[in-house]
């Protein structure tokens, strides 16, 4: 097979029933010179047979024999992509006709610096949509490695990446059970600038079971592990440090983890002495059922001040 300016790579698990409107938004895409590369992480119901039912030379499909994560997917995908652009789609999403036709235009006009290129996307929820990312995030493209360093808002299924950015910064932390996708962009943030299109070109579905579904004692030990790697660089910002040991040690206290959530939520008390943080601090004192009413209530407040 002639060699494609991209490679699509699907990792999927056990999806069997929502994969073939997944890779179907890819074929019809209308740029069309592209791979697609399926890797099956393990799968035990019927998703050889969806792959097998399109018959398209343009898919490559792959299994893992044993379930390894998506991060893990995601890897054997590059590894084995021959293109100079690496596309990632997941098993439950669909993107829009021209995707990959915008995005390849955008490489096309950037600068050498540019690295990745992604674009808005709607999360839908049940009869609910949303847009990603937020407006309320100022800097969305050029060098970002600053504000990514605060929270993901760049959404992986509506990237296009550069391979030469996995080979300069490495690729996906298989080690994470959640947010491998943000801790690459912190790596690659580092080296290339960023490119957004504002405007929505994929449907993300949400459907129960989806690969980074694990709940929040898996949320709080990938943001931990996470904190840990690049803590050199959280340190130089005490407020944004004191932050993400706050989220740890909620994280932890909705999950019973109680004593060990209390004491990060101690330590980001101590970096700064905030309200929020001092009544979630005390709220742990009274036990995992105490926080759990106090946290749903702090939730819904923050929802109904519009934060």
């Amino acid at each position: 097979m002639t060699k494609k300016k991209v490679s699509v790579i699907i990792p999927t698990y056990n999806r069997a029933r929502v994969l073939k409107r997944s890779i179907q938004s890819v074929l019809d895409q209308t740029y069309q010179d592209f791979e697609i590369i399926i890797v099956d992480d393990g799968s035990n119901d019927n998703t050889k047979g969806v792959v097998n039912s399109f018959n398209n030379e343009k898919i490559r499909y792959i299994r893992h024999e044993e379930n390894r994560g998506p991060g893990a997917a995601r890897n054997t995908g590059i590894k084995l992509a021959e293109s100079d652009y690496i596309a990632f789609q997941d098993s439950d999403d669909e993107w829009l006709q021209w995707k990959l036709e915008k995005q390849m235009k955008c490489f096309e006009a950037s600068s050498p610096q540019v690295g990745v290129v992604y674009t808005g996307l709607w999360r839908v929820r049940g009869n609910k949509k949303f847009y990603i990312p937020s407006h309320r995030i100022a800097k969305k493209e050029g060098d970002i490695y600053n504000i990514i360093c605060k929270g993901n808002f760049v959404d992986l299924p509506g990237t296009v990446v550069k391979k030469e950015c996995f080979r300069k910064a490495g690729m996906f932390d298989e080690g994470l059970p959640q947010f491998e996708d943000w801790e690459l962009w912190i790596r690659i943030s580092r080296y290339y600038q960023f490119k957004y299109l504002n405007e929505p070109l994929i449907m993300s579905y949400h459907t129960p079971g989806s690969v980074n579904e694990q709940g929040f004692l898996a949320e709080a030990e990938a943001t931990r592990l996470i904190l840990e790697k690049h803590i050199e660089e959280f340190e130089r910002d005490k407020k944004l440090l004191a932050q993400y040991r706050y989220v740890i040690g909620n994280l932890l206290c909705q999950s019973e983890s109680i004593a060990e959530g209390r004491m990060f939520l101690f330590k980001a008390a101590k970096l700064n002495f905030s309200p929020g943080y001092v009544a979630s601090l005390c709220a742990s004192l009274f036990g995992a059922n105490f926080y759990s009413k106090f946290a749903k209530f702090r939730d819904w407040m923050y929802l109904k001040k519009g934060l």
